[in-house]
């Protein structure tokens, strides 16, 4: 059972039961399904899984007796027409045994995220919460933002709602505390303050300019200060402020007062009327047309760490209550737990969730609606937050239904495309080229989907070329990998950055592949070039098009190809800066760093290294008779 836990948690049984028919929906064939798996299932808690004809899975349940709540499934007549379509397609189940329901929560949190059924309420955010690691392992620790697994030793403090509010905060201890924030690397290989010790945002420790104890004594500081502990560092600092004046070390003094002003400064951004909280986390629900939509705060020692929205998926005929409760399970699965959560409305499993959390942070974790006083003022923020983000969304999303409407009937599609892929590339004269994809659909740009494509094969000067080996290695892949395009990731329309010439090559490589129904749309300057408006579009027919320069889809089109415009320069410009510190030594197959760093020690540059003769590299320092022949024969070779 590796990824669902340590062994002796979970046991998944070894028997997958199915019934052999056709993949079209059959409630007869769904429910005899069930009953064959039913004969066997213990009263046990545990996590079941019902997957289609194909083993894709549909739905992931769980239990605090296995029988009793798979045993619902074939009793149809209570099924609401969502649960009865479920079971229509349902052909097996896998079945997972717990020690208990609490442990049964915590798998089925991460077999959703895993597998992502359509039948649950998903949680829809790609994005990974940002925190603050200070670092324990080094003598003098940095402060960095930090994303994804916490592998590094070290404090983490978050999460952040956004990279703006993490920022905003390692701005401030670099003001406040004078932490270093560069790599270990950098460090190493300082021999005087760099800029950030100039403007007093760093206390140069990689120069000795600072103690490590009066540093650790920093640390400690900046500790206190992320756990809300501002008024004892506020009172230290003034202390020492004070005694500086007495001492007549006025420029030390100084130094102390612009911290302190810092300090003031933050605790009127950040901080917010939260007396009493502590660390705590905020949810507030807010439903209108049948979206839901959630609005969640983070408050730690009392300071505001920011807020975001969500708006679950699936929620179909499931209640406001229900969908909360699955939203927290899903939304813990990888954030730590506040101690307090705070929510608007009682949950149906708020004991058994509060025991699963507890168990998964190793601490006490509590969930209570707040009646009155500051708490229940903080929860109506969020409420009010809740409702009017949900608002902005319906109205974007009803802005967005109607441009994509109309590029469907502009471009002749079936109907609206849920899915736009758009393609560029960039290079210049020839060197790093690359190519881009973006991604857009009904609820705006997919980031989480967006691709770059280093230009491997074609010649980089060709830029038809370049367009046809992207395209070449998307579409031959999703052939690949979805030949029967079940999981949504082909594109309902393909835009082009470029004329007829880009939509001829994009054409070729479709029908080399056997794809006729993907619509291409080439987009060009007009005969104008650069004047706003000018696009022209050209359509796989041989027509061109032209819209009316104040056309809202027309505006929509250029923010698609201004999009991928971003995206291809961006990434060009990385691929270009990791080249400009490249060596022609990295070519060299069995040269590691140690011995490239000798041989242009010896020889002074890469060109030097190239000329050398076989001789001249062997009598290299660190570079045996045999690396010598290596290098010697790459280079002649050629």
């Amino acid at each position: 059972m590796s990824g669902y836990g340590p062994p002796e948690r979970f046991n998944e049984e070894a028997a997958t039961f199915t019934i052999r028919g056709s993949d079209a929906p059959d409630l007869q064939a769904g429910v005899a399904a069930i009953r064959n798996v039913l004969k066997t299932l213990p009263l046990k808690p545990g996590v079941y899984r019902m997957q289609d004809a194909k083993g894709e899975v549909l739905y992931v349940g769980k239990a605090r007796a296995l029988k009793n709540r798979v045993g619902n499934y074939v009793q149809i007549e209570r099924l609401s027409k969502r649960i009865q379509r479920m079971v229509s397609q349902t052909r097996s189940m896998t079945i997972v045994t717990t020690n208990n329901e609490a442990e049964a929560l915590l798998l089925e949190a991460q077999l959703i995220k895993r597998y992502r059924p359509p039948y649950n309420v998903l949680l829809r955010d790609d994005k990974s919460f940002p925190f603050i690691l200070l670092r324990a392992d080094h003598d003098f620790p940095r402060v960095q933002k930090h994303r994804g697994a916490r592998k590094a030793k070290g404090n983490y403090y978050g999460p952040f709602a956004s990279a703006g509010s993490v920022n905003n905060t390692l701005n401030a201890l670099q003001k406040l505390f004078l932490l270093r924030s560069c790599t270990d690397g950098f460090f190493k290989t300082r021999d005087r303050p760099c800029l950030l010790y100039q403007i007093k945002r760093c206390s140069a420790p990689c120069v000795g300019r600072i103690s490590q104890p009066d540093y650790d004594e920093l640390v400690g500081d900046a500790k206190k200060f992320l756990a809300g502990k501002t008024t004892d560092v506020q009172a230290k600092l003034g202390a020492q402020m004070q005694a500086a004046a007495e001492n007549m070390d006025f420029e030390l003094a100084a130094v102390l007062r612009d911290r302190l002003k810092a300090l003031t400064f933050i605790q009127g951004t950040q901080f917010i009327n939260a007396e009493g909280v502590g660390d705590a986390d905020i949810f507030a629900l807010a439903c209108l047309e049948g979206v839901i939509g959630i609005q969640a705060f983070f408050i730690r020692g009392g300071q505001n760490w920011g807020h975001r929205s969500f708006f679950p998926s699936h929620t179909a005929e499931v209640s406001e209550e229900e969908v909360l409760q699955l939203f927290l399970m899903q939304f813990y699965e990888e954030v730590p737990p506040a101690r307090t959560i705070f929510v608007d409305r009682e949950l149906p499993e708020a004991a058994l969730l509060m025991e699963a959390l507890s168990e998964q942070a190793k601490r006490k974790v509590e969930i209570t609606v707040p009646q009155r006083g500051t708490r229940r003022r903080l929860l109506d923020q969020a409420s009010r937050n809740a409702k009017e983000a949900l608002e902005r969304r319906l109205a974007e999303s009803t802005t967005q239904t109607r441009l994509n409407r109309e590029v469907a009937e502009l471009f002749e599609l079936a109907e609206s495309p849920e899915r736009i892929e758009v393609y560029d590339n960039s290079h210049i004269q020839g060197t790093n080229a690359v190519g881009a994809m973006v991604v857009a659909g009904p609820e705006g740009f997919r980031k989480g989907q967006y691709r770059k494509f280093n230009i491997k094969q074609a010649a980089t000067d060709d830029d038809f070329a370049m367009m046809r080996e992207v395209l070449t290695r998307r579409f031959s892949r999703a052939l690949e990998e979805d030949p029967d395009r079940d999981s949504g990731e082909w594109p309902d329309l393909v835009l082009l950055d470029g004329g007829r010439g880009q939509l001829n090559a994009a054409k070729a490589v479709l029908e080399d592949l056997g794809i006729e129904d993907v619509c291409l749309v080439g987009v060009a300057k007009g005969p104008h070039h650069g004047r706003e408006g000018r696009e022209v579009f050209h359509l796989m027919d041989g027509r061109e098009l032209t819209l009316p320069v104040n056309a809202p889809v027309l505006f929509y089109l250029q923010r698609l190809r201004d999009e991928v415009h971003r995206y291809v320069i961006g990434a060009h410009r990385a691929k270009r800066a990791k080249a400009i510190g490249a060596s022609p030594l990295d070519e060299v197959p069995g040269i590691g760093p140690a011995r490239k760093k000798a041989l242009l020690m010896h020889f002074g540059t890469g060109r030097a290294v190239r000329n050398a003769s076989l001789e001249d590299l062997q009598k290299a320092p660190g570079v045996s008779a045999s690396v010598a022949q290596t290098v010697y024969d790459f280079y002649h070779a050629r």
